[in-house]
């Protein structure tokens, strides 16, 4: 469990295990008809999408679909070509990407970008630092050891990061966004190369932080039942357009996500275990 831990905060300050809602709360993070082409290639198409503070929202999809160019572009690591992303009504994109994490928007990656050769603790002690300059006081009660004890990485604390298995090196990304004390946490396939135990304790893990912290999540997997469990709403993308969205009783039974998504996923599992 996460320790409660004090740090003179106000009513307007949010920090882990505190139960005080940030001036935030109540602020969405909102994705307005986004486009995105390179060169005469258009990879996302009117793309719209909202998240509200605390809520964890779930975006899928086939490869290709874009998804991880949509994270990209919330974050301002690629400019948009067309429309906006606000948060609590502020412009981010077309901004940088520090801009974005000083506003509130941490992120993990789907290639894993960790600062292997620092420890486990230096990594996290890296974002918390920039946490305390960009977001000041929201930072400053961050307990950075219940945070790994969370996501089960105090026992690797010394490790070098690079040391790390897989699927821990994932949970660690996670860590070291969350120490930035952002008010939303975008996340892209966290639950890759983890086996069922791992990734249930991560819906736990990331149910917990989303509660404490009051921040919103946007969650890209392949892992359906991972999405299903962990989230309230779900967003479909396929070819650069937001196909179907809803509770995930009423995504997963839309025809339009069974045959462009769960149907070919299972097509492809059965294929598998045949070969």
């Amino acid at each position: 469990m996460l320790q409660m831990k004090e740090a003179g905060a106000t009513p307007s300050q949010v920090a882990l295990g505190q139960t005080a809602v940030g001036a935030a709360a109540g602020q969405s993070l909102v994705v307005t008809n986004v486009c995105k082409s390179f060169g005469g290639l258009q990879v996302l198409k009117d793309v719209s999408l909202d998240c509200a503070a605390g809520e964890i929202v779930g975006l899928i999809g086939p490869n290709g679909a874009g998804k991880s160019t949509l994270i990209n572009a919330i974050t301002s690591l690629m400019s948009v070509t067309s429309g906006e992303v606000t948060l609590g009504g502020v412009r981010v994109s077309n901004t940088t990407p520090q801009f974005c994490a000083a506003s509130g928007l941490g992120r993990t990656f789907q290639n894993i970008k960790l600062f292997t050769r620092l420890t486990v603790r230096q990594n996290v002690e890296v974002a918390h630092t920039s946490g305390l300059r960009d977001r000041g006081s929201l930072s400053a009660g961050i307990d950075i050891d219940a945070l790994l004890d969370q996501f089960d990485l105090s026992r690797f604390a010394d490790w070098k990061a690079g040391a790390l298995s897989y699927g821990s090196q994932r949970r660690l990304e996670i860590v070291r966004a969350l120490a930035l004390a952002p008010e939303f946490l975008l996340l892209d396939e966290p639950a890759a190369g983890m086996n069922a135990a791992e990734t249930t304790a991560l819906i736990s893990a990331v149910r917990q932080a989303s509660s404490q912290f009051r921040c919103g999540v946007i969650v890209i997997d392949h892992d359906l039942r991972f999405i299903v469990t962990l989230c309230s709403r779900i967003f479909v993308l396929d070819a650069g357009r937001i196909i179907a969205s809803g509770t995930p009783a009423e995504v997963t039974k839309d025809p339009k996500v069974i045959e462009v998504y769960i149907g070919h996923s299972k097509n492809k599992k059965t294929k598998s275990r045949e070969e």
